[in-house]
């Protein structure tokens, strides 16, 4: 299945990311989570989480199975319900600096 093979490489930039994130920023340190209750639901799709409990910002990351060449995200709060709407990247655009980029930029904005 595309998106489990994509739900391990999205995990391993996650992990770098992550990595360099606790390194370079002391004071952020984001919890990275699965759910794939979506899934368990009928919903073709798993949600990873980045959350930053220092800010209450969560980034939320979507892999479709009728979608795999893009992931969707959407940066938003721990404590809100997430916007209906998602921005799209295509999966092979996809990286660890991305990654790294967003959790810094978004995380460390007050």
């Amino acid at each position: 299945m595309v998106s489990e093979k994509n739900l391990e490489v999205l995990s391993d930039l996650v992990t770098e990311a992550h990595s360099q994130i606790q390194k370079d920023f002391e004071q952020i340190n984001p919890i990275v989570g699965v759910n794939r209750g979506m899934r368990a639901s009928g919903i073709p799709a798993d949600i990873m989480t980045i959350d930053c409990l220092k800010t209450g910002k969560r980034i939320i990351l979507i892999l479709h199975d009728q979608q795999p060449d893009v992931l969707q995200y959407q940066f938003s709060f721990k404590d809100q319900d997430p916007a209906a709407e998602f921005m799209i990247l295509k999966f092979e655009k996809l990286s660890n600096q991305v990654l790294y980029n967003w959790m810094k930029e978004y995380f460390t904005v007050a």
